[in-house]
């Protein structure tokens, strides 16, 4: 394993210039660069419409690549290794996160029993949201500029509800229509008083009354309220990347009988990160990539997964319970710590849910 070495774009370094069909790399001096480095440079698989590209000249450095993409946007490319470190951080950091969730959901509990809507209150509709409906919370001035909207922006006009579910229709992330199902009695109650409010600037759905009125909640107060809350080091996107390592961890788990050869364990990952796609709004691709914990695949392709918590949960998971809380939470956390679930051994005779059986007893649905 290479030790790795700081770089980065305000050094000299390489940068190619388009040539016939391809490209010419060039070093700091504009000299073509040798043919040994020109292959790790195609290696890289840089995006042909990507321009002003920065090549970093050392194969261990952390940072290899820079560029603007067709959108205008400064994209990085990062060496291997140093990725799979930040991402392993990462993921230890948020099953930190995950191991203060239950006490964290009871003082959550305490603010949507609030009366009126207090900030309290609507950061807390904000928070059970984040965790039961994989929301990106969003940002005020990304909904200008794109269009979309996250949960900070949500309006009115995206939400219905009908009995005890919530219903979002919005335009998402990438201009994706994304749809959500929550049910949840304290959400609903607090969400049908919001939709009540009245007048100008009242069209986001989330706010807070006080003496001096409505106050619309903004990205960096529901960022503020999960770090009070929870402690620690934490943000919205800890919720997304948790639930989706426990989805795809219970998703594998079911697969478990039928991926007995290589082929197959491959055929369960991908049907794996399709589920956990849906549930998040984006490709499998970027749900392995960026959200489930890559050791939750590795485990399972050496055959070790939650199998059998599933198989004692059986029927015993209530309707409405979230089906990435609880003991199966519990159960993905003792799984990713190496440590033995003792009470979750599999009585004979018993198998995992299948999908739709999982599916009834989550707290909500997307597409």
């Amino acid at each position: 394993m290479p030790r790795l070495r700081t770089s980065s774009p305000n050094d000299p370094g390489w940068t190619r210039r388009k040539h016939g069909k391809g490209f010419r790399y060039l070093d700091a001096l504009g000299e073509p660069i040798s043919k040994e480095d020109r292959r790790r440079c195609e290696e890289l698989v840089i995006p042909p419409a990507w321009t002003d590209v920065w090549i970093c000249p050392w194969a261990n450095g952390h940072i290899q690549v820079v560029g603007t993409d067709v959108a205008g946007r400064r994209q990085y490319r990062y060496h291997d290794q140093w990725r799979a470190e930040r991402d392993k951080r990462k993921h230890d950091r948020v099953l930190e996160v995950a191991e203060r969730l239950p006490a964290a959901r009871e003082t959550v509990a305490e603010h949507l029993g609030l009366p009126g809507m207090p900030r309290e209150r609507a950061l807390a509709t904000a928070f059970r949201l984040l965790d039961l409906g994989f929301f990106r919370v969003g940002g005020e001035s990304y909904t200008e500029a794109n269009g979309s909207y996250g949960l900070a922006t949500i309006e009115k006009q995206h939400v219905s509800v009908e009995g005890d579910t919530i219903a979002f229709d919005y335009v998402a992330k990438s201009g994706k229509d994304r749809h959500v199902a929550v049910a949840d009695a304290a959400v609903v109650d607090a969400v049908l008083t919001l939709k009540r409010r009245r007048g100008p600037g009242t069209d986001d759905l989330l706010a807070w009354k006080d003496a001096d009125g409505w106050h619309d909640v903004s990205s960096t107060d529901i960022n503020a309220y999960v770090k009070d809350v929870v402690g620690g080091e934490v943000s919205a996107k800890d919720f997304r990347t948790w639930h989706a390592t426990v989805l795809a961890a219970v998703a594998l788990a079911v697969s478990t009988q039928a991926a007995g050869s290589a082929t197959a364990r491959k055929r369960a990952i991908s049907r794996a990160m399709q589920e956990v796609s849906m549930y998040l709004g984006n490709t499998p691709t970027v749900a392995r990539a960026s959200y489930v914990d890559p050791r939750v695949v590795d485990l399972f392709e050496d055959g070790v997964t939650v199998e059998n918590a599933l198989a004692l949960l059986g029927d015993d998971v209530e309707v409405g319970e979230p089906a990435t809380h609880g003991r199966i939470e519990a159960a993905v956390l003792a799984l990713l710590h190496d440590e033995p679930v003792s009470d979750l051994r599999a009585p004979r005779g018993r198998r995992p849910q299948p999908a739709e059986g999982r599916r009834r007893a989550t707290g909500a649905t997307a597409a």
